[in-house]
């Protein structure tokens, strides 16, 4: 009877260690969906950077200049870049001062997202489907800028939906409107567009710039000398 009533204790205890196996596998399983969740917006409520003012040529959205220039400049680019913070801070800026605004070449902006291939968060496409939400309200260029001054590292969180928001909020846009653009990804077919452009015109990685289709040191970054040289070789 004794030993009997020990086997029945000892499927007990197995059942019991059973049990509290498969909980703390639970338990573990929720923790790791928990922390999946709350990563990506992990720089929610860090400081917004909103550089200063820049003046730009006038054009129309992501266009900058006279469409009826002799040069069309064409930068491919992912928020996401390194190289796309340099070329911004201090190539683009001589572009559209020496050549954009004197009318010798007409400036456009293409999405390129394509850091955040392997990563379930999405960055480079959600922060290019934010710069067009900001375009539907004039903001373009301004979004553009803080979506640099901002970057941190690539898919850690610097451009998770919630902190595209806390940029239009710094920015003054109408965060209601803003909010609904996020949360439908409307413009994702007009940046998948705009990543296959850049994937039949050759590109490769970012940022790439073309002078009237030519690509334009391919493998490097531009410099401005090299830009002017391809901008003055079509002037009439």
């Amino acid at each position: 009877m004794t030993k009997q009533m020990s086997k029945s204790q000892r499927r007990r205890a197995n059942n019991n260690r059973s049990r509290m196996l498969t909980i703390g596998a639970i338990v573990v399983g929720a923790l790791l969906i928990a922390v999946a969740l709350i990563l990506p917006n992990a720089k929610s409520g860090a400081e917004v950077v909103v550089p200063e003012a820049v003046t730009r040529p006038a054009g129309d959205g992501l266009m900058l200049g006279e469409i009826t220039a002799p040069a069309k400049i064409e930068v491919f680019e992912d928020f996401q870049c390194p190289a796309c913070v340099q070329f911004s801070e201090e190539i683009e800026s001589l572009v559209l001062e020496k050549l954009v605004a004197t009318g010798k070449a007409y400036y456009i902006f293409h999405n390129y997202p394509f850091l955040d291939t392997n990563s379930a968060a999405k960055e480079s496409r959600g922060a290019a489907n934010a710069s067009l939400c900001a375009n539907e309200q004039g903001k373009f260029w301004e979004y553009h800028d803080v979506l640099f001054a901002n970057w941190n590292g690539e898919n850690q969180g610097a451009f998770a939906p919630a902190r595209l928001m806390e940029f239009a909020t710094a920015l003054k846009l109408n965060t209601e409107d803003f909010q609904a653009c996020i949360d439908e990804d409307r413009y994702a077919a007009e940046v998948q567009a705009s990543f296959d452009l850049g994937v039949e015109m050759g590109v490769e990685g970012t940022p790439t710039v073309f002078v009237n289709g030519v690509i334009i040191t391919p493998g490097y970054i531009p410099s401005f000398e090299d830009i002017a040289a391809a901008v003055e070789a079509v002037q009439p």
